[in-house]
């Protein structure tokens, strides 16, 4: 009977690891190559929208999902849509993952009615401009607080 020989790498094969899911971690680093290697006419505007989302709450991490800055808390929550060409735009979802809310719909107040409804649970908010970020600054970081306590 010959025995089986177990290969000297499957045998210190080491377990994978996950990335860092902590904002300072290794992540933003990567968020942060992105944006001074991006080109984009409103670069400026994505900066100043980045740190009013991280500035939204304490939990919201960052990284790169989609080829773009994205953000997340327990999911990826809000992405850059980087193709606009008429300004900024942010989809707003609940992440990859299928919920029952895709079906019934998510409750976020927007009495400044920010979001545009693309689905039952996932919408955009567009701004034009700095100019427009300024006037739609306090809103949208409560429309954030709101989103997030959905995912």
């Amino acid at each position: 009977m010959a025995s089986k020989a177990v290969s000297k790498k499957t045998a210190t094969k080491k377990p994978a690891t996950k990335k860092p899911t902590k904002r300072g971690a290794s992540e933003p680093e990567s968020v942060e190559a992105f944006l001074s290697s991006l080109e984009h006419p409103y670069k400026q505007e994505i900066v100043t929208l980045r740190q009013l989302i991280l500035g939204a709450d304490p939990k919201i991490a960052e990284g790169i999902k989609w080829n773009a800055p994205s953000f997340r808390t327990s999911e990826y929550f809000a992405t850059f849509q980087l193709r606009a060409k008429d300004g900024v735009q942010i989809i707003l979802h609940l992440g990859a993952k299928t919920r029952d809310t895709a079906l019934t719909g998510i409750q976020v107040a927007d009495p400044e009615s920010l979001l545009e409804w693309l689905a039952k649970d996932r919408a955009s908010v567009k701004f034009r401009d700095s100019k427009d970020i300024g006037a739609k600054r306090t809103a949208f970081a409560n429309v954030l607080r709101e989103w997030i306590k959905h995912v």
